[in-house]
């Protein structure tokens, strides 16, 4: 987990990437891989990374805060790792379908309700999201700060 300002970013645009990526081939997936182009794709992906993290940004402090809140034994990591999940994944699948329902429109339109459309993206983005998180892109994240991060962030010397 991160322990400064500064591993708080690096870790956000981890997990950020990670989250984009995955969701972004998920998507893909389920329109169909054949109406997208290469550069379409890069310019949707550097544009979605973007909006993720903003959302991001704004989320996490909130999704903290709350999963402090929860009564959990936060003596152990894991549990605080998957109380920040439970917290995190639910508000930015949110804001996200809000910015897939948008993409959606622009791209191909939306049939019948947008009420409903977004209720689909919510329920659709969910339940690759909360996986994916948990099981993918947090521990890969978390793995990569560790791994390339922390090492390269010199600790202060003790002159006695």
């Amino acid at each position: 987990m991160p322990s400064n300002k500064k591993e708080g970013i690096i870790f956000g645009l981890f997990m950020c990437f990670g989250m984009v990526l995955i969701m972004s081939v998920y998507n893909m997936a389920l329109h169909g891989f054949s109406s997208f182009t290469v550069g379409g794709v890069a310019i949707q992906f550097i544009i979605t990374f973007i909006v993720a993290f903003i959302a991001e940004s704004l989320v996490e402090p909130k999704a903290r805060k709350l999963a402090f809140a929860l009564p959990y034994d936060k003596s152990k990591e894991n549990n605080f790792i998957l109380a920040i999940a439970i917290c995190m994944v639910p508000a930015m699948v949110l804001i996200m379908s809000v910015y897939g329902l948008i993409l959606t429109a622009f791209m191909t339109g939306i049939e019948g309700s947008i009420f409903l459309a977004y209720l689909k993206i919510v329920g659709l983005n969910f339940i690759v999201a909360l996986p994916a998180q948990l099981l993918i892109v947090g521990p890969c994240s978390r793995r990569l700060l560790i791994k390339y991060i922390k090492p390269a962030i010199p600790k202060p010397e003790l002159n006695i």
